[in-house]
């Protein structure tokens, strides 16, 4: 038995590979090759690397920037996949090691590492090194086929349009999400909404992120933004999408515009052919779960981020 671990180049060859791995191995983060392009584009500086056994390819690993965080925060996003027969050969604690070695290397101190809850394997690899939970994000889909567009009652007030017809929106769309990212619970620090060009970049213009089902709440008396819905469609499985945000100006909490806003999107995916919308919030977000539940939402296995300190990340064993 041969394993080689090397770091992957950004051509065609490797990234398809990549994607394909993680496509079977971690289907609930399933990507594409121009999804990691996005990734390379936007937030620069990471690294990928792929594991062949016997010359074939049966792991990769991810390491770079945490998205939501700025550029300074301690740790590092990673992501290890490796194929089902290739599992307990010491591949992924490789794989791991090299990210470590990355992230050391840029002056961090931690990784953030994603896994399910229904993978009891990956939390078990993880913690040997000395990774704990950091985060729990109750996950819920709500399947599309059979259903009607339901029907959209937005409060008093409130006009609903889509970034496709009011582009002009977007600054205001920011002003919202730059309030509400503060007040989502989960981690150790706020969420930071970057500046306007970095929301667009990630937020807004990203692939996969269709402009007219981007809603967004206006107050008709003056034309304030006062929240807003995303979408964006699964790289792995275009016929799925998933709620990227729903945010809401605190003035305008607890007045029922969250579930018009979902209503809408909840519409223009039945009106695309969707077959199903998926979800995450944190365990803490009381709030948002009713809401899904409300809406007729199902539970899927919790999505966990593991944290865990570089010199226990770099055992290979």
């Amino acid at each position: 038995m041969t394993v080689v671990v090397r770091r992957a180049t950004a051509g065609d060859e490797d990234l398809a590979a990549i994607a394909h791995i993680i496509n079977i191995a971690s289907p609930q983060d399933g990507t594409s090759v121009e999804d990691l392009r996005w990734t390379d584009r936007v937030y620069p500086g990471g690294a990928r690397f792929l594991a062949e056994l016997d010359g074939r390819f049966v792991g990769a690993a991810t390491v770079g920037r945490i998205f939501v965080h700025p550029p300074e925060y301690e740790a590092l996003w990673a992501t290890v996949d490796v194929l089902r027969e290739a599992r307990r050969t010491g591949i992924g604690g490789a794989l791991l090691a090299a990210t470590a070695r990355i992230a050391a290397a840029a002056g961090k101190t931690h990784l953030h590492v994603p896994t399910a809850g229904d993978r009891p394997d990956a939390i078990a690899f993880l913690e040997h090194r000395g990774f704990v939970e950091h985060e729990r994000m109750h996950a819920v889909r709500l399947d599309l086929d059979g259903l009607i567009a339901p029907p959209i009652d937005p409060p008093d007030g409130i006009e609903l349009t889509d970034l496709a017809t009011r582009p002009d929106l977007v600054g205001g769309v920011h002003a919202v999400a730059a309030e509400a990212f503060v007040d989502i619970p989960g981690g150790d620090e706020p969420m930071a909404v970057g500046d306007l060009a970095e929301f667009r970049a990630r937020d807004v213009d990203r692939a996969g992120i269709p402009h007219d089902g981007f809603i967004v709440a206006v107050e008709r008396d003056g034309g304030r933004v006062v929240g807003y819905a995303a979408l964006i469609l699964k790289p792995g499985d275009p016929t799925v999408a998933f709620h990227d945000m729903t945010a809401v100006a605190r003035s305008w909490r607890r007045r029922g515009l969250a579930i018009a806003l979902k209503r809408r999107t909840i519409g223009w995916a039945i009106g695309h052919g969707l077959t199903a919308l998926e979800t995450g919030s944190d365990e803490a977000n009381i709030g948002m779960q009713a809401v899904n539940a409300r809406l007729g939402y199902r539970p899927l296995p919790d999505l966990l981020t593991m944290r865990g300190p570089l010199d226990r990340a770099m055992m290979t064993r």
